[in-house]
């Protein structure tokens, strides 16, 4: 079992990961990240733009369990993270993390 955590903390220290909803929506949009993640109390409103964006562009997203404070502090940022998109994995396991997720679409896809 991949521990999500340690997949965020790995991807934000070696990785290029964007912090903020604006920022997440903007890369679900334009299909840049590999994966995007909200926080479990991430605003109704923008966590359902979130969704539809990625569901347009196909970029995966996982809610976070925790609250935005609990993501902040995975992250090591002194500030709340609602979301966050990863656009490089770096040295974490979020490629694994993704496939776990979507086995239904492997039929590969365009970059």
């Amino acid at each position: 079992m991949i521990d999500i955590g340690k997949a965020i903390a790995a991807a934000v220290k070696t990785g290029k990961v964007s912090f903020g909803a604006h920022s997440a929506i903007q890369s679900a949009k334009t299909g840049k990240a590999k994966l995007i993640i909200s926080a479990s109390n991430c605003p109704k409103n923008i966590r359902e733009d979130i969704e539809y964006y990625c569901k347009l562009s196909k970029v995966p997203l996982i809610t976070y369990k925790g609250s935005s404070i609990d993501l902040a502090t995975v992250c090591g940022k002194p500030f709340v993270v609602s979301a966050l998109s990863i656009r490089e994995p770096g040295d974490s396991e979020i490629p694994r993390l993704i496939e776990k997720m979507e086995p239904q679409e492997s039929h590969g896809g365009s970059e």
